[in-house]
């Protein structure tokens, strides 16, 4: 009885995810909410302690913690099945249309093609105002986070080193450790996995082991590069999807693979889809020019971002009332948080604001979509159809 049992589980978790990753416009914070009514509210699959609890370790680990919480949920529901049908239905829709947008970017060398583009490339500038200007009201809510904060900031932008991103990452955590040794994680709780230490330690292993080879990718074109610039990204992003951002950027175009505009323009092109902010990987990757046909290379992108944050989830969950309890990890992770503040502002200004505001006019309709998310409150899709339509409207007259 207990394998038909499981089965009803994994279906029914690919179907309740598959219906968010159709409908869960908003980014990472929205989709929180979104789970929460769905598995906690309608169909009671947790409770409130344990998705806090969950919500608190996706925030303690690199990775994209919207996909990483459904991931969990899918685990905790239907096992190894269930984690992975929950990340391919959550995933899917947007994936497909970022690979279908990509199949269509290079017709749109026209008057309003272009516009279409340019328009793409403001919805980057406003999101990623509203993201760092949410960002720094939560993580750096005093004044040691701030200067954490403004210390990556300046860093960034005077030492244009594809290892700084790295460097500010891990100086965070030791300004961290000095300056924020107030904060504290809560590590009270179990969570219900069907494996033990062993396997968490052999998971995290091959994480560290992919990383460490990561790190040793040259910049030459070719999908084992790629397929590292990848996963070194999805390692090292703390913060969310809009993070990923200049990760994903200083491995995509600072290696001469992509173009900015190429780059601004899948960036846009993401806030239109519901869906993880990660499937920009999907996108990236089909127009990247390696050897192997552009859906491989989507494919390739797509899981090569998603895994090393699953590994390291599903190394931490048996572990994590020990991890919790090490002396000041929550300072560490407090000062990490507030050094991604600082990274995701930098990449506001270069590249997306010097690429993507050429115009006092630019200027303007990246505002009006700013003011529709944080003012208005409206979601991202709602930004992307004013700056689009407005950028086609200035085009035309």
């Amino acid at each position: 009885m207990k394998a038909p049992n499981n089965l009803h589980n994994i279906v029914d978790v690919f179907l309740a995810f598959l219906k968010l990753g159709l409908t869960a416009f908003g980014g990472p914070i929205a989709h929180i909410g979104y789970f929460r009514t769905e598995f906690i509210i309608k169909r009671q699959w947790l409770s409130e302690q344990q998705f806090s609890q969950l919500l608190a370790v996706t925030q303690f680990l690199p990775g994209p913690a919207s996909s990483q919480m459904g991931f969990s949920i899918g685990l905790f529901r239907g096992g190894w099945l269930g984690a992975i049908a929950a990340f391919i239905a959550f995933t899917l829709p947007s994936a497909l249309l970022l690979f279908a947008f990509a199949a269509i970017a290079h017709q749109l060398d026209n008057a309003i093609g272009m516009a279409i583009i340019d328009g793409l490339k403001l919805v980057a500038v406003a999101v990623v105002a509203h993201a760092v200007i949410s960002m720094a009201q939560k993580l750096t809510p005093d004044w040691q986070r701030i200067l954490i904060a403004l210390l990556s900031f300046a860093m960034l932008l005077i030492f244009k080193l594809a290892i700084m991103q790295i460097a500010v990452i891990v100086l965070g955590g030791l300004a961290g450790w000095f300056l924020c040794r107030q904060q504290q994680l809560s590590a009270d709780f179990r969570f219900p996995v069907n494996y033990g230490k062993q396997t968490a330690w052999i998971l995290f292993s091959l994480f560290m082991l992919l990383l460490i080879l990561s790190l040793f990718a040259g910049s030459q074109l070719n999908t084992t590069n790629m397929l590292a610039g990848f996963y070194q990204a999805g390692a090292l992003v703390f913060g969310g999807g809009h993070v990923v951002l200049p990760l994903l950027e200083q491995q995509t175009v600072a290696t001469g693979w992509l173009t900015t505009d190429q780059f601004l323009t899948g960036y846009g092109a993401a806030q239109a889809v519901p869906g993880p902010m990660f499937t920009l990987a999907t996108y990236l990757g089909a127009e990247i020019p390696t050897q192997l046909p552009a859906g491989w290379n989507a494919l390739l992108a797509t899981l090569a971002i998603f895994v090393p944050g699953f590994l390291l989830l599903l190394a931490i969950l048996p572990l994590w009332q020990q991890l919790a309890h090490l002396p000041n990890a929550g300072a560490v992770v407090a000062g990490i948080n507030a050094a991604v503040v600082g990274l995701l502002a930098a990449a506001l200004y270069d590249p997306i604001f010097t690429e993507g505001v050429n115009h006092w006019l630019d200027l303007l309709i990246a505002l009006g979509g700013f003011l529709i998310i944080y003012v208005l409150n409206r979601s991202a899709l709602w930004t992307v159809l004013f700056c689009v339509s407005a950028s086609i409207v200035v085009a035309l007259v």
